[in-house]
């Protein structure tokens, strides 16, 4: 299967360009990914012993 990307909407990635520059947003979208990687985890683990 063959994944066409979509457009990029020029005034979303300025507007992202922006943010990447503030450290409270920085700080805030690492938080967030770890916090949603944290929960993966350990639901992938509950998962994995209800299977044995």
């Amino acid at each position: 299967m063959v994944r066409i990307a979509k457009k990029t909407d020029p005034s979303k990635l300025e507007e992202l360009k922006d943010k990447i520059h503030d450290q409270f947003y920085l700080k805030t979208a690492i938080q967030r990914i770890a916090i949603r990687l944290t929960d993966e985890i350990v639901h992938h683990n509950e998962v994995k012993s209800e299977l044995k």
